[in-house]
């Protein structure tokens, strides 16, 4: 294993989920280099593996990854990893990858966990393309005008958020995007995990009713459907009364419509107001 670079993905959160060569790859390396050594220390001690550690995270990622490229060089093998997941992906991991390949060191990926794969997968939002984008800008003009930029993107939009900023994010996403359905990923793999669904504004109202918010969020937004712009208001119309004869609450009717047109729902709901009389 001497002169190589493994970039080992690790648990998320149930450590149940790191794979087998993964551990293999663990045991055998010279060095291994993490984003917070306590928690590497509870992964590998799961697994009974005693290895040198060395850390390796977004302050010091500049000048650790010069060190580690010369125990590359002279022979060493080191295996990555962060906290949780795969290093690189909105984690440290890139500097040193880069400087390595640039150098001739030989890089293998070892993959396994994701969370913006793991919350994609039971999002029930289209698959078939998507964008990951990370964490998003935290100041509110910022974001807005990044939101702006990326609003017409027809993939599914996959995003990491804090607690404390999901709300606002989201609210902001609501009033750049308007109703678009969406998942909410927290605490993806650990004992608390669960997946909120509904069009933005629907899971803003449940996380506002919640005292306190805790764990990581995977936001997974539906992209811009080019089909959206060919409901005029006959068409709305139309579709609020074929739902009203289908026997479909008035509730249920908006909140459909405004997913499927793109219009707000307050707009969508006085039109169902005049159809439901």
């Amino acid at each position: 294993m001497s002169s190589k670079l493994y970039i080992v993905s690790t648990p998320i959160g149930n450590l149940e989920d790191i794979t087998l060569r993964a551990l293999n790859v663990l045991k055998q390396v010279d060095l291994i280099a993490c984003e917070d050594t306590r928690t590497t220390k509870k992964l590998l001690s799961r697994y009974q593996i005693l290895k040198p550690l060395t850390s390796y995270h977004e302050h010091n990622e500049i000048e650790k990854a010069k060190e580690l490229l010369s125990m590359l060089q002279e022979g060493h093998s080191i295996a990555l990893v962060t906290d949780a997941g795969t290093p690189g992906v909105s984690d440290p991991g890139y500097r040193i990858v880069k400087l390595a390949s640039e150098n001739g060191v030989q890089i293998f990926s070892v993959p396994g966990p994701s969370a913006a794969i793991a919350a994609l997968s039971i999002s029930g939002l289209p698959t078939s393309g998507f964008t990951f984008l990370g964490f998003p800008p935290k100041q509110k003009k910022r974001l807005i005008e990044y939101l702006e930029r990326i609003k017409d993107y027809p993939e599914t939009l996959v995003f990491y958020e804090s607690p404390r900023r999901v709300i606002k994010t989201l609210e902001s996403m609501a009033e750049v995007f308007g109703e678009r359905n969406a998942s909410l990923g927290r605490e993806i793999t650990k004992m608390y995990e669960e997946t909120l669904r509904g069009t933005l504004s629907e899971i803003v109202t449940t996380l506002k009713s919640r005292d306190n918010l805790k764990g990581e969020f995977t936001l997974v937004i539906e992209g811009n459907s080019q089909d959206k712009g060919e409901f005029d208001s006959d068409t709305i119309d139309d579709l609020l009364l074929y739902f009203k004869k289908e026997g479909v609450s008035l509730k249920d009717a908006v909140k459909q419509v405004a997913v499927d047109s793109g219009v707000s729902k307050s707009k969508i709901y006085k039109k169902a107001l005049q159809i439901w009389e």
